[in-house]
């Protein structure tokens, strides 16, 4: 069962993308951001009722609180960057960026911490980044209207993934992780709503059609669901097998932008991603 759980839940974080992308195109994504963290959040508590853990919040010290809200206002930055991203961008050039964000944190783990890096894990790093880089080249005969500002978002969201990690490896320690994932969406939530208030963008709120809501809430509801079944899948399987299996959800996201929104991968681009699934293979060795 555990083989099941670890396949929905790179279901899950793979169509959450995709029901991202339907719910922004009228909506504005830091809206549909600040909506959408509001149902990840009810799914984060819920995994920390299932697990038994709410009791330890008092043994959260005062360190660890601090790197807890660095780490929670950098999730909600990569999110914001992400849904702006989406909006703007081809989902088959902004997912594998936003996968980068395993590379950067590597990368800052190696030079801020001082962690090794295996040679398994850097020819998994080399080849991260250069499917990406075959992945987010733009045909000669294609034309890009809006410029390269999904780039930039698509950038800033892996940048601002990364730094989520490595504020969790320097100063959350002693803490669930089901309870630190809870009370840093908390912290998304009220980063996601401060934005829209600074900017005034609560009145579109009301403006949101029926259809993209429930598209919003969904993709809030799909990365709830590969939470659970994350959780459930490492806690009866092996890590080793669960871990890549989850990881793998760019597959998914690819092969349902194809099916949704008819993006088709070049030659090129198929190669760039099946170098993206061996690296991220390779960096579990």
């Amino acid at each position: 069962m555990w083989i099941i759980y670890a396949i929905g839940s790179a279901f899950f974080a793979g169509i959450t993308a995709i029901l991202a992308k339907c719910g922004i195109k009228k909506t504005d994504s830091d809206v549909a951001t600040a909506i959408r963290t509001i149902v990840v959040l009810i799914f984060s508590w819920l995994m920390v009722f299932l697990v038994h853990s709410l009791s330890t919040i008092s043994q959260i010290s005062f360190h660890t609180w601090i790197f807890l809200i660095l780490s929670g206002l950098s999730t909600g930055a990569s999110w914001l960057c992400y849904f702006k991203a989406l909006q703007i961008g081809n989902i088959n050039k902004v997912v594998p960026i936003d996968k980068c964000s395993i590379v950067l944190t590597i990368l800052l783990a190696f030079l801020l911490l001082g962690e090794p890096v295996s040679l398994w894990k850097f020819i998994g790093l080399v080849g991260i980044t250069a499917g990406t880089l075959l992945m987010i080249q733009k045909k000669e005969e294609e034309q890009e209207e809006k410029g390269k500002a999904w780039l930039i978002y698509a950038v800033l969201s892996a940048v601002f993934a990364s730094l989520t990690s490595i504020f969790g490896k320097i100063g959350i320690v002693g803490v669930e992780s089901n309870l630190g994932t809870a009370l840093r969406t908390g912290i998304v939530l009220v980063m996601a709503w401060l934005i829209v208030l600074i900017k005034g963008k609560q009145k579109l709120v009301k403006e949101i059609p029926q259809k993209e809501l429930i598209f919003i809430s969904l993709s809030g509801i799909a990365t709830g669901a590969s939470w659970l079944c994350y959780y459930k899948a490492l806690q009866d399987g092996p890590a080793s097998v669960v871990v890549p299996i989850d990881k793998l959800s760019i597959l998914v996201t690819i092969l349902f932008s194809y099916f949704v929104f008819h993006e088709k991968l070049s030659k090129k681009a198929m190669f760039g991603l099946l170098l993206i699934v061996a690296g991220t293979l390779l960096m579990l060795i």
